[in-house]
């Protein structure tokens, strides 16, 4: 049985589903920097995964934004930490956490009308200030 990474208490994601690849990281660090590839570049294809439903994978899409490419698929980069196994770690967990926020649906708005005071409310305030508007014209001479 392959390991499963936990999201939500109903949903886990298969390890095999994502890919990792490990890359030279960028900016300064020495020698070291030309040698070692630090940088982890996640790659999860979210519209083909069996793991997530339909309606999360377009939410997670959408909130990937430019993380994510025309065929669906993720892209993760991580260079902050100085070895693989941070870098591995950090871009998981950003994974994750996308995941997580794509698997919660949004709410549905329900449409409400103004009470009738409201309604009467809002209609006095215009004439009220219509009023006022009025007796500030140039030329009248009607002031109460």
């Amino acid at each position: 049985m392959p390991p499963f990474i936990p999201i939500t208490p109903t949903l886990n994601l298969d390890e095999a589903e994502i890919e990792l690849s490990f890359i030279r990281s960028s900016g300064p660090g020495g020698q070291n920097v030309n040698k070692v590839s630090s940088a982890v570049q996640l790659r999860f294809n979210a519209r083909r995964s069996p793991s997530l439903s339909n309606a999360v994978a377009v939410r997670l899409i959408n909130l990937a934004g430019k993380r994510a490419t025309n065929e669906g698929e993720i892209v993760i980069t991580a260079n902050q930490h100085r070895t693989q196994e941070m870098n591995r770690k950090d871009a998981i967990d950003r994974l994750v956490e996308l995941i997580r926020q794509a698997s919660i649906a949004p709410k549905k708005r329900v449409k409400t009308k103004p009470s009738k005071s409201a309604k009467k409310e809002r209609l006095e305030s215009k004439i009220k200030r219509g009023t006022t508007k009025k007796r500030r014209q140039v030329g009248r001479a009607d002031w109460d």
